[in-house]
Formats: C-alpha cells, sequence, structure tokens
C-alpha cells in the first residue's frame, strides 16, 4: 500500500470551552514548542556578546570631584564685578555646562597637547590595509576624471594647512568631549568629572586637567571682569570729573550774580532778617517799659508828691539822697514844733531847710520824667528804624527766593553730578585694592586617581545586555516562526479558527514508539500495525476518532462517512483503511469505497485486484458482489476503482450512486467513503453532501490554515455536513511541547498505559 506513516496522539472529542488561562496556556505552549529557537538565539547573541567583548580595547576611567562653593569669601560689596555664584540648582546646572564646553575642552587639549596623541588624533594612527587600499583608489579616481591638477601656490598651501589644523584640532576636541563625562551628584553642590581613556594614567591626568582648568578659567574670568571694570570706571571717571566741577561753578556763579551767598545753614539776607528780627522785638520790649516807666512817672509827678512816695522809674541816688535828707529835716522840724511850737525861729528855720529839700525834689522829678521821655522817644525811633531795615530786608529776601529756584535746580545738578563721581571713584578704589585678591567659586574635592581597573568593556553588563536582547530576539524569533507557522497544532486551533469540533489526533507511527520496537517495525505498514498492535497507542487513536465521528450527530445515526482533505497526501487514504479496520475488529460491518476517480489510492494498495470496480458497479456493467474485495486482516471490505482509462463524467452525481449508496447502508453498518481533496477536484464537493458526515482531515503543521478555510468554504457552499477537524501525521513528542494545556501535552504521563 503506497501510504505514507504517520501517527496519532489520543484526544477524545470536546466543545469549545471559553477558559480564563486561554492565552497564559497558549503563550507557555508557544514557548515550550520554540524553546529550542530561542535558546539557540540567546546562546548565539551571547557568544556574540563574548567575542566582542574580549575584542574591544579595555578602557579606563578616572574621576576628579569639583565642589561649587556657595559660601562668601569677598568681605567687599563690589556686587556686579566680584558677586560668589549664587547657591541654587541651576547655577550648578550652569556650571557643569560650562565644563562640558568646547573652549574648555580645547583649552585642556592645547594644555597636554592632545592633538599629538594618537589616541585622539586620527591622522597620527598608522591606517589599517583596507584605509590604504581605499584612498589609493580614491586618489586614482581622481587623478582619472580630473587630470593632474596644477601646485597650488604657497599661499594657498598655508592658508589650506591652517584649514587642516583647524579640523583636525576640532576633531580631537569632538574626540575628547565624547570620553567626558560630567554630571551632578544628587540635588549636591558637587559635580563629578570622568574621563575614558585607553591609559589609566593618561585618564587620571586629564580628568585632573579639566578640574584645574575650570578653577583657572573662572579666576581669569573674574580677573578679566575686574580689569574691563576698573577700565570702564577710569573712563567714566575722567569723563565726570569736568561735569562735576562745570556744575559747581555755575552753582557758585549764580549765587554770585544773584547775591545769594550764604553761611552756615542759611543765605546772608535771612540771617540778617532773623537779626533784625530779634532786635526789633528787644527794642520794642525796651520801648514799653520805657513808655510805661514814662506813664508811671508822669502819674506821680502830677499827683504832687513830695517825693516821700516815688519809686521806680523816679527813684534815683539824688532823689534818695534827697528823700534822706526830707526824712531828716521834717523829723527836725516835728521835734522843734513839739518842743517850741510853730511860731518859733528854729521851727521856721527847720521849715524852711524842709521846704528847700522838697523844692529840690520837685526840681528831680521833673529832670527824671523829661530823662524818662527822652529814653522813650528814642526807643521808639530805634523801633522805627529797625521796621524800616526789617522791610527792606524781606522785600531783598522775596527776591532771592525767587532766584532760588533756579539755584535749586543748579545745586541739585551739581549734586548728582558729585555723588556719582563720588560712588564710581570709591567703587574704582576698592576695585583697585581687591584686585589680584579674586577667589574661585569652586574648588576640588578630591584629584581623580589611576584607577586599577578597566571601567569597559564591563564583561558582566555586556553578558546581561546581551541575554536581555538574547531572549528579547529570540522572542521576536519565536513569536515570527509561529506568524509564519500557518498550520494547526492543536485541538484549540482547530476550534478557535474555524469553530468545528477536534475529532482526534493520528500520531506518526514511529513516534509513538520507543527503542528496539521503534527499529523493529520500522518499516511495518500502520494498518497492519493496527492489527498487529491492538493495544497501542496507534491503534487507541483510531478508536477515539470512530467515537468522535459516531457521537458527532446525536439525532441521526452516522452510517456513511465521507473522508477528505484540502490537499493531497495527508493521509486520507490510510486513515480511512485504519478507521475501517478499526470499526471492523470492533464488530461492525464496514466497507471502504475507493472514490478518487484520479489516484485509485485504495485500489493500487489491495493485493487481490477485480477486473471491474466502482465505475463498472455504477453503470451496471457488474453487480456489488463482483466488485467488492474482503480485507485479509479484518472482517472490512473495499469497493475498488479497475483500471480503467474512461472516467465518465458527473459519475457521483447520478441516480446509480445515489441507489448505490442506499445499498451500502442496507448491506454495511458503516460505509467509509476515501474522496478526493476539496481543492484541486471537484468530484467530492458532489460527493459530500450524500454523506452523513464529512471527516476533515489536515496534516499536522504542515496544511495551511488558509487552504483548510477554502476547502471549508467550498464544502460548505455545496452543504455538506461537517462532522470536524482531525488532525493526522502527529509527532506525538512534538505535541506534548506544542500543546500546552491540550490532551497532547500529557502524552508522557499515559504514554506507558499502551503496550506499545
Amino acid at each position: 500500500m503506497n501510504i505514507k506513516d504517520f501517527t496519532l496522539t489520543p484526544s477524545v472529542r470536546s466543545e469549545p470551552v471559553a477558559r480564563e488561562d486561554d492565552e497564559l496556556n497558549r503563550l507557555i505552549a508557544i514557548l515550550r514548542r520554540r524553546a529550542r529557537l530561542l535558546v539557540s538565539v540567546v546562546i548565539l547573541v551571547l557568544a556574540g556578546v563574548l567575542i566582542v567583548t574580549s575584542q574591544t580595547p579595555r578602557r579606563y576611567t578616572a574621576d576628579a570631584t569639583v565642589m561649587i562653593d556657595s559660601r562668601k569669601r569677598d568681605v567687599s560689596d563690589i556686587q556686579q564685578v566680584m558677586a560668589d555664584l549664587p547657591a541654587n540648582s541651576d547655577a550648578v546646572d550652569t556650571e557643569v555646562e560650562i565644563l562640558k564646553s568646547r573652549t574648555l575642552a580645547g583649552r585642556v587639549v592645547d594644555a597636554l597637547h592632545l592633538d599629538q596623541d594618537p589616541e585622539f588624533n586620527g591622522a597620527l594612527r598608522p591606517p589599517s590595509a583596507f584605509s590604504q587600499a581605499l584612498s589609493a583608489a580614491a586618489n586614482f579616481i581622481k587623478g582619472v576624471f580630473s587630470g593632474r591638477p596644477s601646485k597650488p601656490s604657497g599661499a594657498d598651501q598655508l592658508a589650506l594647512t591652517d584649514v587642516q589644523r583647524s579640523i583636525a584640532r576640532d576633531a580631537v576636541v569632538d574626540q575628547v568631549l565624547g570620553d567626558l563625562t560630567v554630571k551632578r551628584s544628587g540635588t549636591t553642590f558637587v559635580i563629578d568629572i570622568g574621563f575614558t581613556s585607553r591609559d589609566p594614567a593618561k585618564a587620571a591626568q586629564i580628568a585632573n586637567a579639566f578640574a584645574d582648568k575650570y578653577l583657572l578659567e573662572q579666576l581669569e574670568a573674574k580677573l578679566d571682569a575686574t580689569q574691563q571694570a576698573t577700565l570702564w570706571l577710569n573712563q567714566r571717571l575722567a569723563e565726570l570729573q569736568p561735569q562735576v566741577e562745570s556744575a559747581q561753578a555755575a552753582v557758585e556763579q549764580y549765587k554770585a550774580q544773584h547775591g545769594l551767598l550764604a553761611s552756615v545753614g542759611s543765605s546772608l539776607t535771612e540771617q540778617e532778617i532773623s537779626n533784625l528780627n530779634t532786635e526789633l522785638d528787644q527794642a520794642k520790649a525796651d520801648m514799653a517799659e520805657k513808655d510805661a516807666r514814662v506813664r508811671s512817672a508822669q502819674t506821680d509827678a502830677g499827683s504832687g508828691s513830695n517825693g516821700e512816695n516815688l519809686t521806680g522809674s523816679l527813684s534815683s541816688a539824688t532823689m534818695m539822697q534827697l528823700r534822706g535828707q526830707q526824712a531828716t529835716a521834717s523829723s527836725k522840724v516835728a521835734d522843734l514844733q513839739t518842743k517850741y511850737g510853730p511860731k518859733h525861729p528854729e521851727v521856721q528855720r527847720a521849715e524852711r531847710e524842709l521846704a528847700d529839700i522838697n523844692a529840690a525834689i520837685a526840681q528831680e522829678v521833673s529832670r527824671n520824667v523829661a530823662n524818662l521821655q527822652s529814653e522813650s522817644d528814642v526807643a521808639h525811633q530805634r523801633v522805627a528804624s529797625l521796621e524800616g531795615s526789617l522791610s527792606g530786608a524781606k522785600g531783598t529776601l522775596v527776591g532771592n527766593n525767587a532766584a532760588s529756584v533756579e539755584l535749586a535746580d543748579l545745586q541739585r545738578r551739581a549734586d548728582a553730578s558729585s555723588t556719582l563721581y563720588d560712588s564710581l571713584l570709591g567703587r574704582a578704589k576698592e576695585i583697585s585694592v581687591d584686585q589680584g585678591n579674586e577667589q574661585s567659586d569652586a574648588r576640588v574635592v578630591s584629584h581623580a586617581k589611576i584607577p586599577l581597573g578597566p571601567s569597559s568593556p564591563n564583561q558582566q553588563l555586556n553578558l546581561t545586555l546581551g541575554l536581555v536582547f538574547g531572549l528579547a530576539l529570540g522572542g521576536a524569533a519565536v513569536f515570527l516562526m509561529e506568524a509564519l507557522d500557518s498550520g494547526l497544532t492543536t485541538s484549540e486551533d482547530v476550534e478557535r479558527y474555524f469553530g468545528l469540533p477536534h475529532l482526534g489526533a493520528i500520531p506518526l507511527m514511529q513516534s509513538t514508539m520507543r527503542g528496539k520496537t521503534r527499529a523493529k517495525i520500522r518499516s511495518a505498514l500502520p494498518h497492519d500495525h493496527l492489527v498487529e498492535a491492538p493495544l497501542s497507542a496507534f491503534a487507541e487513536s483510531f478508536r477515539n476518532l470512530r467515537a468522535s465521528i459516531l457521537f458527532s450527530k446525536v439525532d441521526a445515526p452516522v452510517r456513511v462517512i465521507a473522508i477528505t482533505s484540502a490537499l493531497p497526501g495527508e493521509g486520507k487514504t490510510t486513515t480511512a483503511v485504519c478507521l475501517a479496520r478499526s470499526m471492523a475488529l470492533s464488530g461492525s460491518k464496514v466497507v471502504v469505497v475507493d472514490c478518487d476517480l484520479r489516484r485509485r489510492s485504495i485500489s493500487k494498495a489491495l493485493e487481490e485486484t477485480r477486473e471491474h470496480g466502482l465505475i463498472e458497479l455504477l453503470q451496471g456493467v457488474a453487480t456489488l458482489d463482483d466488485v467488492l474485495i474482503p480485507d485479509g486482516l479484518s472482517e472490512a471490505q473495499f469497493l475498488p476503482l479497475a483500471e480503467s482509462a474512461y472516467t465518465p463524467k458527473d459519475l457521483f452525481g447520478s441516480a446509480a450512486m445515489d441507489r448505490l449508496l442506499e445499498d451500502l447502508r442496507q448491506r454495511f453498518d458503516y460505509v467509509l467513503l476515501d474522496t478526493a481533496p476539496v481543492i484541486p477536484v471537484s468530484d467530492t464537493r458532489v460527493l459530500a453532501p450524500k454523506a452523513d458526515v464529512v471527516v476533515f482531515l489536515a496534516q499536522w503543521r504542515r496544511t495551511p490554515r488558509k487552504a483548510i478555510r477554502a476547502a471549508m468554504d467550498l464544502l460548505t457552499s455545496v452543504g455538506a455536513d461537517v462532522a470536524g477537524i482531525a488532525l493526522t501525521l502527529v509527532d506525538v513528542r512534538g505535541q506534548a511541547r506544542y500543546g500546552y494545556g491540550d490532551a497532547g501535552y500529557y502524552y508522557e504521563h499515559y504514554r506507558r498505559y499502551y503496550s506499545q
């Protein structure tokens, strides 16, 4: 029998059931069956990483640490020129960018002559053989197409050399910046300066050079700012000095022109008015006092007093003497009158002396009154004079006040110029004193040390990244292979893609055997092995398939079964023969009808032949008993196709075919129709609706899902009742890797249950 070997994993028919872990099971199944691919990719990637790591030159990284010092060390008040860096995050980030600037890198390159170092200057490295060949080819092509160029002049050569040097230096700076790492340590004011080089000592030297040049650049920047500020201040002072002098001269000249000369705190006119007011007040007080004394004296004099009661303004030394004489004379008169009487001559003489004294007193009073009046007149005149002077001074002050408005404006201008000049002069003196005492706003916390071990390549990190990349690449390869794998592998695939029951999995026969058993029956035919080993996994798979087919319809018995597939070579004939023998061994009467008019696989495999077959039977040339061939190993029978070059049209759609199927139903329990593939041959589409059910076969992992879908659409279009899909030629060991959660996954657990 020309039938391929194939096997089947025991399976039972199950209705599609939604499970929460379907996706997880499917993912695990994918990883299990593609584990070799995944591991292979990971191993290849890790091997490549190890090779690259071993061939990569060792590089060393040295780190220097700089701290931005926010403490104020400058005691002067020069905020714009000598101001310290503000202690904030933006300032530190700014300093990080300065450390990574091309200017600072260029200073390091020049200081250490890195442009003469082959590590940084690619032009100094010996060219590889490939580079030499490429350069020679480029020069040759250039000479062929452009001709021999004329030699440039000396000036052109010099200019070209300068440009080349500039370009080469820029390339070296770029290389140095590429090996430089500057980063802030957390949120602190500490900055880490790292440099990577093939030479550990060179790495430390360059890292320290960056730190030192950074501090030096800060000092130079401050010194330059100080010098610029000093130059600017001197220029401004030179410009302001004539302005200040001119403004002061204008003020003094205006004062002189308008008589606005002033003493301390006020003008002369104001001081004069103040003095006149003071003198006037004193004169008025003196005048009032003298007027009062005049009035008092006049009152006393008018009262006819003999001087006994005279006081105040009329009291004087002469008056006091006269009053003393008056008192003595009065006492003498009184004594004499008492002693001699009023008519006595002594009394009269004493009275005459007293009268003389009183007359002298009256004369003295008149003289004093006249004196007081004279003093009062003088006081009045003095007051009038002071009032006149005061009035004149006030008039002068009014004129001065009018002129003071313009004077105040001139004075303000002069004061402003003087204040600005004094401020700039003080600032210039401060800068002059503090020049040369500038301090950097940063300090080196620790200089770079020569690293003891390489920083790259980091073998552990590379292996870790290689493992991650290998897993990612392996995962991509796995899912790519899954995407390219268009076949069916598990019962879940059947139910998920087509919504049909999974009738069973027919294993590749050799995959169910082990050791000596496999070697012993390697050349055995599958349908013979089924009879010889009825307790084998291979035989059990057909019993499971039979059960799935018979119970595919619960409302009607299944008698006529059409076995077909989408494409040729998917085990239809072997499945039909093995299924028939399995049914026959269980006591059923079974007939297998060869309906493949083109290949006649069953007819060619039978050892016994008939002159007539199915075509002759349908044409009425032969009877059913004439064409049936019994199976030598079971009670099954075969209805073959005889060798004939003639094939009538629409053979299976005829009434004779319908009658034949009805006769077979009467004589046999089950009728198996071995049909042609659905897609290339139309016979099956004619025959399929006549069967009770259609068993669709798909080769495990081989038959494309699109082909199965196309065949299903063709069968559905003619009204065929497809019982389900059975997978053929299944590698049960591979199925165990593919079908996580599927029945085939547990094959290793129950395979010892079978005898072979």
